[in-house]
């Protein structure tokens, strides 16, 4: 199959995603049929695929003959036997494997033998929806993401028994309409969902043990970390109907492990209908699509009430120099401080004033990861008075620096976000799930995160994630933390979490 050649081919179902898959296609140059079991849906699909193009042709991205020509190679399909001449099909239907299955083996019926079938899935097995076929050898995933044309990102997944040329050609197909491909075995989740549990598993667990709400820990995460969207906000996006499911369906799939255990806040949300956006609220209220956040923390008053210490680590200087320049008397010897500031990897404040042998009702901890001009994190124990909190949380924010006050918590919350990220990353290569060189592109592109999860884990040190993992384990014993293998033999051996083995 030459891609120079405009294909035939077909999209089943003209909800959000099909619509993208359509004017994807229709706009590299091939003749897209639209079929969708509703009546009128797929002729809605088209109205909405042309509106669109209609509004790049507005702001000049494409060409008045680019709106013609896309417009023109959209044709609309009463029945599935329209589509018996199509190339290549993709199946954009409702994410449940009967109904799948079932499709393609009516499919197998209509279509020529040398046609691709293409399931749009994000959470099933390909080999699972392939097994009811006749020729479960030509079935392939292809995951794209919403919105699609804009997503330049697309998993391909080649079930157990597809055959190999088929996973070629469709990456041809799929990269010369501009988007990037990244092949991905056939796991739950795939690459790019599998990569997102971290991010959304850990804040979920977070919040469940109340160390600090849903906004902040948005915000800590985007201002600290860099992202652009915290986890809260981002399922606020995609719906927490479709995202609770994925979280359910990935965890039973690898067998529940604790790794990927979904969070006991999602069913009662999910009760309420707060899916998000397109409810008007979810874990934020919506006007449209106006997010009403909540306001930030109020500074406190600075009062004097003695020297600061603050504890030896990466950025003790910095902070040091911070306190003292918003006015803190800063001391060098512990015993004479009456304050006590600490900056753990992977403890809480409980935990580092036993060890260090000082008063928890005096000390509050600092995260000493990544973005300080942005945001810092003020972390408490369950003792910690009143006023030390305060008179650090107003030292700190002198410059206008927003603070985040969170409760006790080992990894803070970034901490031990980013180490979830990195170690599923990890697991992602240990598992051959996707070469290490396409992890982090894919990644990047699919679930916009600053960096990939290997790249994270370099920029921070594989050993400090290990250690951040084995001190949330070892204070909570939840076997959830437990260190990839990937991650723990290239922290002992010093070598970037990139490398492959010889």
């Amino acid at each position: 199959m030459r891609t120079q050649t405009p294909l035939v081919i077909g999209v089943v179902g003209s909800g959000v995603m099909g619509r993208g898959i359509v004017q994807l296609f229709a706009q590299a140059g091939h003749r897209v049929r639209v079929f969708d079991s509703r009546y009128g849906a797929a002729a809605e699909a088209k109205a909405s695929v042309i509106a669109m193009l209609e509004r790049l042709a507005a702001k000049g991205s494409i060409t008045a003959a680019d709106l013609q020509a896309g417009a023109e190679n959209i044709q609309l399909c009463t029945a599935l036997q329209d589509l018996a001449d199509c190339t290549m099909i993709v199946e954009a239907i409702i994410e449940e494997l009967g109904a799948k299955q079932s499709l393609f083996r009516e499919l197998e019926t209509i279509v020529r033998p040398d046609c691709i079938l293409c399931s749009n899935t994000s959470s099933l097995t390909v080999s699972a929806i392939a097994a009811l076929c006749e020729k479960p050898g030509r079935l392939i995933g292809l995951h794209f993401f919403n919105p699609v044309p804009l997503m330049k990102i697309a998993e391909i997944i080649p079930g157990i028994r597809t055959e190999p040329e088929i996973t070629e050609t469709v990456r041809v197909v799929v990269q010369a309409a501009g988007h990037k491909t990244v092949t991905a075995a056939d796991q739950p989740g795939f690459l790019i969902n599998h990569a997102g549990r971290g991010l959304y598993g850990e804040g979920f667990r977070v919040a469940e043990e109340n160390v600090a709400g849903f906004a902040e820990i948005d915000r800590i995460m985007r201002d600290c970390c860099g992202f652009r969207m915290g986890p809260f906000e981002l399922m606020d996006l995609t719906g927490l109907d479709v995202s609770g499911k994925v979280m359910q369906s990935i965890f039973d799939q690898f067998q529940q492990d604790p790794r990927y255990r979904p969070s006991s806040l999602v069913p009662p949300r999910l009760a309420a209908g707060l899916f998000g956006r397109k409810t008007g609220e979810g874990f934020y209220k919506y006007t449209g699509t106006q997010k009403h956040e909540p306001a930030e923390q109020a500074v406190p008053e600075y009062t004097p009430n003695g020297p600061i210490w603050v504890a030896e680590g990466a950025r003790h200087g910095e902070l040091t120099a911070r306190l003292a320049a918003a006015g803190a008397e800063i001391t060098v010897q512990d015993k004479a401080a009456t304050t006590f500031v600490l900056m753990p990897w992977g403890e809480d404040i409980t935990s580092a004033a036993q060890r260090l042998g000082l008063n928890p009702a005096q000390c509050v901890g600092v995260d000493p990861i990544l973005h300080w001009d942005r945001r810092l994190v003020l972390m408490t124990s369950p003792v910690t008075t009143p006023q030390h909190r305060d008179n650090v949380h107003a030292l700190l924010a002198a410059n206008e620096t927003k603070v985040s006050v969170i409760a006790d918590s080992p990894g803070f919350v970034s901490q031990r976000i980013i180490a979830m990220i990195v170690n599923i990353g990890c697991e992602i290569a240990q598992r051959g799930i996707s070469r290490p060189a396409e992890i982090d592109p894919a990644i990047r592109l699919g679930l916009g995160y600053p960096n990939g999860p290997l790249e994270l884990g370099d920029r921070i040190g594989a050993g400090k994630i290990m250690a951040i993992l084995e001190r949330i384990q070892a204070s909570t014993g939840d076997p959830r933390y437990r260190a990839s293998q990937w991650l723990r033999r290239r922290a002992m051996l010093g070598i970037s979490l990139l490398q492959e083995p010889a």
